[in-house]
């Protein structure tokens, strides 16, 4: 037995049997023509009626890897009494297989999974076992997910032994494996374990790791306090080409922040600035008990003079785009926080009166940006469809503004609302220098048939058309593509309320996206006196650190326009005097 009834974290580690899989040894079974148990039965033993062997003929496996000239000709070569087979239709292999005894585990496994059932589960799995069931890397990882979900030292010792079991059985484990495994042992409060399992996953079975794999051992480790052991997983992390996201720079920043690490709180500040940019409210929790702390008071205050702290300063804020400097903590002394609000018209901070800079955006981002979206719709849409779209574009483009139809149409609305989307479009046209109509993307069955049949509305659709200022996507398209791309290549004003959060925008990465997205989109809002257009903040909606040394963290909003956003400022009563020398 693996585990005593006494299961301890350091027993656990100690454990050299637990990693049983890790030294691979050769076996019959990697061949690839022998890929299971009765196939090497079948071709060792002399061939006996199939009547007789029905742990073969009943496994849709046996038809699968073995043709039918292949059996012809080994019955040829025996000398029993030739047996007749029928070749199994892909409907009769399909059905033989749902009816087999891994397919039915299988998927009596993912019901348990899908219910969060892990005691019947596991006594699924005592079951197959018993009966012979032959489990794969799917049975496993499903077994295990479950009994890392759960609590209690029982379903973490049966997590332990199914996880060598499977070892033993020689089934090759990938990420999840790992992650789930990695699970376990940061229950088990053995996070050094967890992190074993991670490099073991890397170099070993030369698997990328994901930062879901790196979650139980960074966590455990900032849970017990041991911010080095933290930074030394967050190190391999980056060597990994794993990005941390919130979560884990938050947890980083908690550690840091609890053990007095005053250099480290300061990078977490500016990771979080630069890939998160506002922070939730937990977030927002753990920056503001960082500056009111006594530790946070005495970080700061360098040894060479003034003017060269001036110099650095201006020459971080420059090279670095503005809103940041990155030179480290100035002067020390008690940090002052308080939550407010941005004028909006402005970007000057109703707490301390200081003002926001706007980071500008880089034009040749802009240009390989169009190109990655351009790449990424003709990947998911009709390639002639696409290009037609771009050909049009070139002809009757640039515009000032982009409208996504089909949104502001159904603003406060059951149906299509034309008169609404017009009120939008003339509100644009009036603020546009040019005086130029935008252009209105809408879906082809938008501008056939229901409300755009209507004699006032077909008279507005042919209106926009006629000046080139409609583009109708083509019936099976995603006009989401369209009018992205649009505005990103007329590098114009996009109006439309969608938040751009779904799974086609996060294609797009957490880079760039946000950063365009904050300067570009116009919101509305409709009321009995028409639409209120919300333009694009004249600052940048980003941590910033100014060159006085203070800083400025804004929090995340829902999707309400009107709520304002909360800010924490950050600053000290007498912050070092920046002049000119």
């Amino acid at each position: 037995m693996l585990f005593s009834s006494s299961l301890s974290p350091s027993s656990l580690a100690r454990n050299t049997s637990l990693f049983t899989f890790f030294n691979k040894t050769p076996s019959l079974l990697s061949n690839p023509t022998i890929k299971h148990a009765h196939h090497l039965l079948l071709l060792s033993s002399p061939l006996k009626p199939f009547d007789e062997m029905p742990h073969l003929t009943k496994s849709p496996l046996f038809y699968h890897h073995f043709s039918t000239s292949t059996l012809s000709a080994t019955l040829h070569e025996s000398s029993s009494p030739t047996t007749i087979i029928t070749p199994m239709s892909r409907k009769s292999r399909k059905k033989a297989y749902k009816e087999s005894p891994e397919a039915v585990l299988k998927h009596k496994l993912d019901m348990c999974s899908k219910h969060e059932e892990v005691d019947e589960a596991l006594r699924l799995y005592d079951e197959g076992r018993t009966c012979g069931t032959q489990l794969n890397l799917h049975h496993y990882n499903v077994l295990l997910y479950l009994c890392s979900s759960n609590d209690g030292e029982g379903y973490l010792r049966r997590g332990f032994e199914i996880f060598e079991r499977m070892g033993v059985d020689g089934v090759d484990p990938n990420e999840a494996t790992f992650t789930s495994a990695a699970r376990l042992a940061a229950k088990m409060e053995d996070p050094d374990m967890a992190f074993e399992l991670v490099k073991k996953m890397k170099c070993g079975f030369n698997i990328p790791p994901k930062l879901r794999s790196y979650g139980p051992a960074l966590f455990g480790f900032c849970k017990k306090r041991e911010p080095d052991k933290a930074y030394e997983v967050d190190v391999h992390m980056v060597e990994s080409g794993v990005l941390a996201e919130e979560p884990e720079l938050a947890e980083l920043l908690r550690v840091s922040s609890e053990s007095a690490r005053g250099e480290k709180v300061y990078e977490m500040l500016h990771r979080l600035r630069s890939s998160v940019r506002q922070v939730s409210e937990s977030t927002a929790d753990i920056t503001e008990a960082w500056f009111k702390s006594d530790a946070a008071e005495g970080v700061g205050g360098n040894e060479i003079d003034g003017y060269d702290v001036v110099k650095k300063v201006r020459e971080g804020v420059v090279n670095g785009g503005g809103g940041w400097h990155g030179q480290g903590w100035l002067e020390k002394g008690k940090w002052k926080v308080i939550r407010t609000e941005m004028d909006h018209q402005t970007g000057v901070c109703r707490c301390c009166g200081e003002k926001l800079v706007s980071i500008d955006i880089d034009p040749l981002e802009t240009e390989n940006f169009a190109t990655s979206l351009s790449s990424l719709a003709f990947q998911r849409e009709r390639k002639a469809d696409f290009s037609s779209f771009q050909e049009w574009l070139q002809r009757h483009g640039p515009f000032d503004a982009v409208i996504d139809g089909a949104n502001l149409g159904l603003i406060r609305q059951k149906m299509f609302n034309f008169f609404q989307l017009n009120s939008v479009v003339n509100s644009i046209q009036q603020m546009s220098p040019t005086k130029k109509l935008p252009l209105v993307i809408l879906h082809n069955h938008r501008v056939r048939g229901g409300p755009a049949e209507k004699p006032n509305n077909k008279k507005l659709l042919e209106s926009w058309e006629k000046a080139g200022a409609l583009y109708a996507t083509p019936a099976g398209s995603n006009d989401d593509w369209y009018w992205l791309y649009a505005a990103v290549t007329s590098k114009s004003l996009l109006v439309t309320n969608d938040e751009m959060r779904d799974h086609l925008f996060q294609l797009l990465g957490t880079s760039f996206f946000p950063r365009w997205k904050e300067k570009h989109q116009v919101r509305v809002t409709i009321s009995g006196k028409g639409p209120a257009l919300h333009m694009p903040p004249i600052y940048s909606i980003v941590i910033q650190e100014s060159e006085r040394g203070s800083w400025h963290v804004p929090t995340v909003v829902g999707d309400d326009i009107e709520v304002p956003r909360q800010w924490l400022c950050v600053t000290r009563p007498s912050p070092l005097t920046i002049t000119t020398p």
